[in-house]
């Protein structure tokens, strides 16, 4: 019978050992099919140890990145004290018609919150045009409130920036000083429709509302309310309408709706349209004009309320509060007209 040959594991097993002791002994040999074993006690002197890092010297050793932050700052702030000493550019002013709308750049005067005929201060001179025809010392009252009337239109115009109208009559007005409400709204509405309104430029559009926001308020009002600091503020003797920019709201007097304008003669249809031609358009931005040439149609913007003269109408704008600037006293005398497209 062969003889078994004893390898060291059965050696081991025989000297009543661990058969597994030995081979994780320091020193041992490894025995075939053991796997591999990392050193489990180090050798501390063999370590690697990272080379020490270099201090960079100077400035840029004391601050690092800090050095570069600084300039940037520096520029940053100087553009910005440009950016806010720069002036800001002139507001658009809203569109007008064919003659375009007036712009407040170039050292003119900005549009004043009130655009109306009549100054604030008072007259003490005589001027026969700007009278009430036939009759004096005009009175009414109303409650300082409107009412709208009922009743819309669709948008009507060629182009440009669209504005929206109410039509509105202050509470307390006897409905037959001035035909009723709905008689005044198609006044309204047809001469805005008119291609010699506004419309008829091409750069306004217009649509009549009874709800909602308005960007213009167009009220037939009372001669007292009218004349109110808080609306058209004036307090010469005469009759005038405006344009309240700051309420939105066209003021129509009943006194001149009523009885109309000495220039304009007996014809009070036509008086009525330049009235809504002439405070419409300050609501477009547009400002006072004088009569251009003798025997010309007036410009739908002069103060044809009282008269077609350069002269009295530039006498009345020299009381305070008055537009001294827009007519000169030249002795030209216009036509009347209600309509800014001719």
């Amino acid at each position: 019978m062969a003889r078994t040959t004893q390898g060291p594991r059965d050696a081991a097993t025989r000297r009543g050992g661990n058969p597994d002791e030995g081979r994780y002994q320091r020193g041992q040999r490894r025995t075939a099919g053991e796997p591999l074993t990392a050193s489990w006690r180090p050798d501390p002197d063999k370590q690697d140890t990272p080379p020490p890092r270099r201090k960079k010297s100077g400035v840029l050793g004391t601050y690092g990145w800090r050095i570069y932050a600084v300039p940037v700052l520096v520029v940053l702030t100087v553009l910005a004290l440009m950016n806010m000493n720069d002036p800001a550019p002139d507001s658009a002013a809203q569109p007008g018609a064919s003659t375009g709308a007036t712009s407040t750049s170039g050292g003119e005067e900005p549009e004043p919150n009130i655009m109306g005929e009549a100054p604030s201060g008072k007259l003490n001179a005589d001027i026969p045009s700007a009278e009430l025809p036939g009759i004096k010392n005009y009175k009414d009252k109303g409650s300082g409130s409107w009412e709208v009337v009922r009743g819309t239109t669709n948008l009507f115009g060629r182009g440009g920036k669209l504005y929206k109208y109410t039509v509105e009559i202050e509470q307390g007005i006897d409905a037959s000083t001035y035909g009723g409400a709905d008689a005044f709204a198609r006044t309204i509405d047809g001469t805005l429709q008119d291609q010699r309104s506004w419309v008829g430029g091409g750069n306004i559009r217009l649509q009549r509302v009874d709800n909602g926001t308005a960007d213009i308020r167009i009220s037939l009002t009372t001669s007292d309310t009218a004349r109110r600091p808080d609306y058209c503020n004036f307090s010469i003797q005469y009759e005038a309408s405006c344009w309240n920019n700051g309420k939105k709201r066209l003021v129509i007097n009943l006194a001149r709706w009523r009885y109309g304008a000495v220039a304009f003669e007996s014809d009070l249809l036509l008086y009525r349209q330049y009235a809504i031609n002439h405070e419409i358009g300050h609501a477009f931005g547009q400002r006072h004009k004088p009569c251009g040439e003798n025997g010309a149609l007036a410009p739908v913007m002069m103060q044809q309320s009282f008269g077609t003269a350069n002269n009295y109408v530039w006498q009345l704008n020299q009381v305070d509060g008055g537009d001294k600037n827009a007519v000169p006293k030249d002795g030209k005398e216009c036509r009347p007209n209600p309509w800014p497209v001719t």
